[in-house]
This record gives C-alpha cells, sequence and structure tokens, in this order.
C-alpha cells in the first residue's frame, strides 16, 4: 500500500509496478484501467501512474466510502 513517508520514486511505470504499490494483482490493476477508474497514463506506451496522483485517488475512495456509510 502507498504510504506517505516511503522515499519510492514518484513514478510508477507499468501494471506490475502499480498493482505492487496498491496492493493488488495485476489483472485487477488492468481492469480498473480499462473501465478508467485509475488515474493512469500512458508514457511511451506504458501504462504509468504517479503514486501522489494514486494517494489521492484512494483518499477521495475512502471519502465518498465514509460519507456513503
Amino acid at each position: 500500500m502507498i504510504h506517505e513517508n516511503d522515499n519510492q520514486p514518484d513514478l510508477l511505470m507499468g501494471a506490475s509496478a502499480i498493482a505492487t504499490a496498491l496492493g493488488i494483482t495485476r489483472r485487477q490493476t488492468y481492469r480498473l484501467i480499462y473501465d478508467d477508474i485509475l488515474p493512469t497514463f500512458k508514457l511511451g506506451g506504458t501504462v504509468s501512474a504517479r503514486r501522489s496522483s494514486l494517494r489521492t485517488w484512494l483518499k477521495e475512495q475512502e471519502a465518498r466510502a465514509a460519507k456513503g456509510a
């Protein structure tokens, strides 16, 4: 899972790197990308994401879930 003070590079390149950062499988990652749910982009044909963007996205998802509960 992505932590605030992890000293890791912000750029994640490839579905495997994104999956590892989120603690999910590559298959789940590809599904979230295909459904345009994850904040990703293509960099030279490789799916990529920023840890900071994923961290913000996760916080937004948590806030939505808390409001719906």
